[in-house]
């Protein structure tokens, strides 16, 4: 395949990839935009494939039927509430690739045309440090999510002393490393600077709660991009540059918002500051002996069908119970008996940005049903009853109210501003910010105790009664 055929192929398969964004934007046209994504890489694949310099094709077909196949297993078993972990870990596969094509870039220049073993261009050395430095910092700070979002680590913030100041140490011994790995070519300054980088993705993520961890899987992913575009110079492959760009600037301008949603500073998220200053206060998790007012599933039916106006609130409890499709008939039914139903959903609600657009889409809840938090916030005083299904600290009034909270100046939903709410929780457990939802007992809220999808099922057979 020529050069000018590879660049026109690859500046399609760029222009796919720009569309998958543009269309992964909205819910309505989401689909669309995964079909844009999957064209984009097959077209960047069969082009990379063509092309003269590649070799050992058998071995790469058989890598790609492996990893093919891995990955349908994967998506096949996997559940929506393990979403977020798997991204995570996805991230840090992206991370560790990095690594390794820096690693045989440095060990086997002439194969990359960037010069030969001790004789490597200044440029080149330049991006290889810069990738694989991102690329384990993404490596371990992406294990590190994962083991807080499959429960493996504590959700809580691991501070330690001089937590900030040995950051700072280390990121100058990184910039420090490569100034010398770029004069010296040495093998020992390039192992240097991953172990160096490995050990701050580490120590950046750490520090940071579960609340915050949302945030974090979006920053990792912008990560992810820039390592991967840091490489794509290293191998002198434009759309690997353009590609990780796409996915490195759209993660950052993801976390960004993110942040003005969580009122966090970027900085902080970049630097892995925020979510760690404050540690949980003993007990706060369910230990709490105040009284709460608890009902049953005819309670809930009653109130709702006897209101006018209800907005239902998603949370992680609703994805672990996989009580979507229950809450999409019993807002059917209220629907039908003249009772207007809206769904409320918080920037971080979940584990990962989107999560609860993706379970309300498929249970086929009406996209025009579904509301953002700044588009309703104001709506929750004139709401008759606010049915919080499995949502903790994005309801917490601590956010408000408490100085002393992890989750303090965190934007919440303002259910508390409802006639009624009726809060569908398993236990009075804490959130995953480990903090106790002061709502709980409040004395317009009644708590529905039980599994969300049984709840749900219970209260349609109730509004049938």
């Amino acid at each position: 395949m020529s050069s000018d055929f590879a660049g026109l192929a690859y500046l399609v398969a760029s222009v796919c990839f720009i569309l998958a964004l543009r269309g992964l934007s909205h819910p309505e046209s989401s689909r669309a935009g995964n079909l844009y994504g999957m064209v984009g890489m097959a077209i960047a694949i069969v082009t990379t494939l063509m092309l003269p310099g590649v070799v050992s094709f058998w071995l790469i077909i058989v890598g790609i039927l492996i990893g093919g196949a891995i990955g349908t297993v994967i998506a096949q078993r996997i559940n929506m509430t393990a979403l977020p972990q798997l991204v995570a870990a996805f991230h840090s596969l992206v991370g560790l690739a990095a690594v390794l094509v820096a690693a045989a870039a440095f060990y086997k220049p002439e194969a990359y045309g960037i010069g030969v073993p001790g004789d490597i261009k200044v440029a080149s050395l330049i991006e290889m440090s810069i990738g694989v430095a991102i690329g384990a910092i993404t490596f371990t700070g992406s294990v590190v999510a994962f083991a807080k979002l499959q429960g493996l680590v504590s959700g809580k913030p691991l501070v330690y002393p001089f937590q900030h100041p040995i950051n700072l140490g280390i990121g100058i011994g990184i910039v420090l490393l490569v100034i010398l790995f770029c004069v010296s070519q040495s093998g020992s300054v390039f192992w240097l600077i991953v172990l160096a980088s490995l050990a701050i993705g580490l120590l950046l993520i750490l520090p940071i709660g579960g609340a915050d961890m949302p945030v974090v899987v979006s920053m990792l992913n912008s990560y992810s991009g820039w390592a991967a575009c840091g490489i794509g110079f290293t191998l002198g492959n434009t759309l690997l540059i353009v590609t990780g760009a796409l996915v490195g600037s759209s993660g950052a301008i993801l976390s960004y918002i993110m942040c003005k949603g969580m009122n966090r500073s970027i900085i902080n998220v970049i630097l892995g500051g925020f979510g760690g200053e404050t540690e949980v206060a003993a007990g706060a998790g369910g230990d709490d002996d105040r009284q709460v007012k608890s009902g049953a599933a005819e309670d809930a039916a009653f109130l709702m069908e006897n209101g006018s106006e209800v907005i239902v609130i998603p949370g992680y409890g609703m994805a672990v119970a996989q009580a979507q499709h229950a809450l999409r008939e019993m807002g059917d039914i209220l629907k039908s008996k003249g009772v207007n139903v809206r769904y409320a959903i918080h920037p971080v609600a979940g584990r990962m940005p989107g999560h609860m657009n993706v379970l309300l889409a498929e249970a086929n809840v009406p996209y025009d049903e579904v509301f953002e938090m700044d588009e309703i916030n104001r709506d929750f005083a004139s709401a008759d009853v606010a049915f919080v299904i499995g949502a903790n600290d994005i309801t917490n009034p601590s956010a408000k109210t408490d100085p002393s909270s992890p989750i303090y100046g965190m934007p919440i939903l303002d259910v508390d501003k409802a006639k009624t709410v009726l809060f569908v929780k398993r236990s009075m457990a804490s959130g995953y910010a480990g903090v106790q939802n002061e709502l709980f007992f409040r004395d317009n809220t009644m708590m529905l105790f039980g599994d969300a999808k049984q709840m749900c099922e219970k209260i349609i057979k109730a509004l049938e009664a």
